[in-house]
């Protein structure tokens, strides 16, 4: 395989940028920081388990409403890079915000989070789309894949920085709170995220568009609607996309709220960074081993691989007790975390028509958002029925079962041929 190009670069190296989001505030501080909070504030255990689950929800409906329509819009040229802008400085801009929101308000905290939510995952929206713009179809899987090595590695940096400040304060090696720790935390992951995503912004460019016209909004809304009631002509296209939607509400749900349920079964806050810190390290080759080993067995089979070992883990986290399974817990999700997300990836955009990218990860993003609505709710109602956190993430099982038996009919994207949209819509 030839070098990679400089956009493909720049393009992957957006993953080393936002994935300290990844880590800091979704994944470990700010989960751990909310859960204090909440609890200084006399929630219990399970009840704020199910506030946070229940604020995912909430911000993952906005952007599956808002996807499809903005990403139908953003198909016209030059718009693209610009809608990507917006969602990044919310993003960064509202994560900046969490570390000046007193640590006592606990439902101040669950808003602005909400927003910083909404800035990095409809940003991602726009960055997943650009990878028909960055390479070609035989390079996908293994772009992809690279992107979210990348991210995992990249991500180590300032979790290993954050870390160190809240483990040193902890011990008062450091003159300053837990709660300054944190939010220090939530400071460097917005510098980080904004420094990192230079290259993203000077070197990767809408290459695949449809030409500017007149009432672009009413004729982007005629657009999706021709989709939508053609939708007999991507078959496959959707037939994925319902797949996804099922395995993904898995995936996304056990990456969100994994410390809070750590933390319900009374593993520490300390133990359960430096679990995430050893999930990020292993999940890095083992995303680019995925995108290798797709190209020799097919990104379909591999997503079988992937799927299966997250039945696994939910089966295994129902016995989870010590300290010790969690880890095991923890290590077989860094197996396949970044390869099932970065192979979903590459499939559907071998799927879509290039000059419709947007448009089409728009329907990408509501199918995997609806599905982030569906787990968490999941989790936190049977959570709250149940008095077990065991028993909500045990309950995932069905939603990858039926994952994996759509994703059995859907075919090889060689195996298809999709049309383009026409530009223009009377």
């Amino acid at each position: 395989m030839k070098r990679f190009t400089k956009s493909e670069n720049s393009w992957m190296f957006y993953d080393w940028a936002n994935s300290a989001y990844s880590i800091i505030i979704t994944t470990a501080v700010f989960p751990l920081f909310f859960k204090a909070s909440a609890t200084n504030a006399g929630i219990s255990g399970p009840n704020s388990t199910a506030y946070l689950g229940y604020t995912i929800s909430i911000f993952t409906f906005i952007l599956a409403m808002l996807g499809p329509i903005l990403g139908t819009i953003a198909d016209y040229k030059g718009l693209k890079k610009k809608f990507f802008t917006f969602f990044f400085f919310l993003g960064v801009s509202a994560t900046a915000l969490l570390a000046f929101i007193p640590s006592d308000q606990w439902l101040l905290l669950l808003v602005c989070y909400t927003f910083a939510a909404l800035g990095s995952t409809g940003a991602n929206i726009f960055y997943d789309a650009f990878i028909v713009d960055v390479t070609t179809e035989k390079r996908m899987n293994r772009i992809s894949a690279r992107g979210y090595g990348l991210g995992y590695i990249g991500s180590t940096i300032p979790f290993i920085i954050s870390i160190a400040i809240i483990v040193l304060s902890q011990n008062e090696l450091l003159p300053i709170s837990t709660t300054i720790a944190s939010k220090i935390a939530f400071l460097i992951t917005a510098l980080w995220w904004g420094i990192f995503a230079i290259p993203m912004f000077r070197n990767v460019h809408q290459i695949h568009y449809i030409e500017r016209e007149s009432q672009p909004i009413i004729k982007s809304f005629k657009r999706l609607g021709k989709t939508i009631k053609e939708i007999r002509k991507y078959r496959a296209l959707f037939l994925f996309l319902l797949a996804y939607f099922f395995y993904i509400d898995g995936v996304g749900t056990i990456i969100s709220m994994s410390t809070s349920y750590g933390s319900d079964l009374g593993i520490g806050a300390t133990d359960l960074l430096i679990v995430l810190f050893f999930t990020q390290v292993v999940a890095a080759p083992f995303a680019v081993l995925y995108g290798r080993l797709a190209e020799k067995f097919t990104g379909k089979k591999m997503l079988y691989v992937g799927i299966i070992i997250y039945i696994i883990v939910c089966i295994y986290a129902y016995f989870l007790e010590t300290t010790l399974d969690f880890w095991i817990l923890a290590m077989l999700v860094a197996t396949s975390q970044g390869g099932i997300q970065a192979l979903s990836r590459s499939y559907f955009a071998k799927l879509v028509p290039k000059k419709n990218a947007n448009e089409f990860f728009g329907f990408y993003n509501i199918f995997g958002k609806f599905a982030s609505i569906t787990g968490p709710l999941l989790v936190g109602v049977t959570a709250q029925l149940t008095g077990s956190s065991s028993m909500g993430v045990f309950s995932l099982v069905i939603l990858f079962i039926i994952g994996i038996i759509i994703l059995y009919f859907v075919p090889e994207p060689k195996e298809v041929s999709v049309p383009e949209i026409t530009s223009r819509v009377l």
